[in-house]
């Protein structure tokens, strides 16, 4: 497909690494010309320097002709008047990012009136992250399909674990439709056989109904329990998403904001959070706060590195579920190897939101994605399918199908039934197919067979 981002900040390098990585055409436009060039060395895209809300601009980049254009700049109304300049001349479809609520409460208008196809909000995306992470409180990871129907939580291996010695097959027979999908075992990342048996430092992704990912987790560390209390460092747009969030899933939040005047918006908007005017990141003010006293720490400053630091300080003090806000993606392979546990990164989220979409639009006319989530980070991929009804899939069982090495069918969704297959069982025409895999590029259900 032929693909025009508006942008070359951290969303427009993810986004034009990505799906020029997928074989699409990728330009990218950009007013600042060093940085442009910096994004074209890393991925195989070509860029025009310029203002993407300009019409001229639009036209030297190809954008009267492309099928999705995408306006991922810092500023929200560039990214809006681009998206629906985009739309007037002839792109097939337009994506814009903002992040000011008050647009996200206007989609229904922006859609039907002026054309532009999504909205994406990455604070409110990473506010959403925070609050499943909070839901399975011993999990890294979360991510949902089918509407919540079935869960995949990512979760580490401890010495107390008490499936520790026990082979896959051992923990399927106590966990009933529990499914061990993946494993990341330092620097190995594959499916797990039946005489797997979990090691100290695995990381497990684990998928089922959320009542039993529940039980399952609970059988970890401690007694899975929601966290009572959170402690929020900054009052960030994500905090403004995210405390709505906490005390409709009975949680008490406490914010520590040092900015005096943000931290007086945050107390008249939220009377019932206590903010504190103080700096979050200086550890008197965090034991003045009695930071060992609460269940969680969200770290949500600005700045990754103090994030980070916010962190791994909380662990240490005996804090048992932190999660980081990160921003760069470069800095995740560092942060997995500094022990973090939970960590958001609102520019994936939204790529990832993007590339989904692209995908189904890729293949209307066969088995759409429904829903795209990258694992390990990015060594591998979930993805929910819903199958057409001419799809090779259908109506052989699974154990017939030449499936491909280093994938997993999980589970079924069919009506109102969850079903985790076996060998015997059969895909059907509307199933939606949940499949893990470490093969990139997945656009249709029929990419899971190996090819003739």
């Amino acid at each position: 497909m032929d693909i025009v981002i508006c942008g070359a900040g951290k969303v427009g390098e993810v986004l034009s690494r990505d799906l020029s990585r997928e074989n699409h055409g990728v330009v990218i436009i950009e007013k600042n010309e060093k940085r442009l060039n910096q994004v074209i060395e890393l991925a195989d895209v070509s860029g025009v320097v310029g203002s993407g809300s300009l019409l001229d601009i639009q036209r030297q980049a190809g954008v009267d002709l492309c099928d999705i254009f995408i306006a991922v700049t810092p500023d929200d109304e560039t990214n809006i008047i681009a998206a629906i300049t985009a739309r007037k001349i002839g792109a097939r479809h337009v994506i814009a990012r903002v992040r000011n609520p008050e647009y996200s409460l206007q989609m229904d208008f922006l859609r039907e009136s002026l054309g532009i196809t999504m909205l994406i909000n990455p604070d409110l995306e990473a506010a959403r992250e925070i609050e499943r992470m909070l839901t399975f409180p011993a999990a890294l990871g979360v991510e949902t399909f089918g509407h919540g129907r079935i869960v995949m939580v990512e979760t580490e291996v401890h010495e107390d674990c008490p499936y520790l010695g026990k082979s896959l097959k051992e923990i399927g027979r106590q966990n009933g439709h529990i499914l061990i999908a993946m494993v990341e075992r330092g620097e190995q990342l594959f499916i797990p056989l039946g005489d797997y048996v979990p090691t100290v430092g695995d990381r497990m992704f684990v998928t089922g109904r959320p009542s039993e990912i529940r039980e399952f987790c609970a059988t970890d560390r401690d007694p899975e329990r929601h966290p009572k209390t959170v402690l929020i460092i900054a009052g960030s747009r994500v905090t403004r998403y995210l405390l709505p969030r906490l005390s409709r899933n009975k949680m008490r939040a406490k914010v520590i904001e040092k900015d005096e005047n943000i931290a007086d918006q945050l107390a008249a908007e939220f009377p019932d959070v206590e903010v504190v005017a103080a700096d979050g990141t200086d550890q008197a003010v965090l034991r003045e706060e009695r930071l060992p006293n609460y269940d969680a720490v969200v770290a949500l400053t600005g700045i990754d590195e103090e994030n980070m630091l916010i962190s791994l300080y909380a662990a240490q003090e005996g804090v048992k579920k932190t999660i980081t806000k990160v921003n760069r993606t470069s800095l995740l392979n560092v942060i997995y190897n500094a022990g973090l546990q939970a960590i958001v990164t609102p520019n994936a989220l939204v790529a990832d939101q993007i590339i989904r979409f692209i995908r189904s639009m890729e293949n209307t006319d066969g088995s759409n994605v429904e829903a795209f989530f990258r694992l390990a980070p990015g060594r591998a991929e979930a993805l929910q399918f819903k199958v057409a009804v001419d799809s090779p899939v259908c109506n052989e069982p699974l154990h017939s199908l030449p499936l491909k090495k280093g994938l997993l069918v999980l589970c079924v969704l069919r009506g109102a039934d969850i079903i985790f297959p076996e060998g015997g069982d059969t895909i059907l025409p509307g199933d939606d197919v949940i499949v893990v895999t470490t093969h990139p590029n997945f656009q249709d259900i029929s990419d899971i067979l190996e090819k003739k």
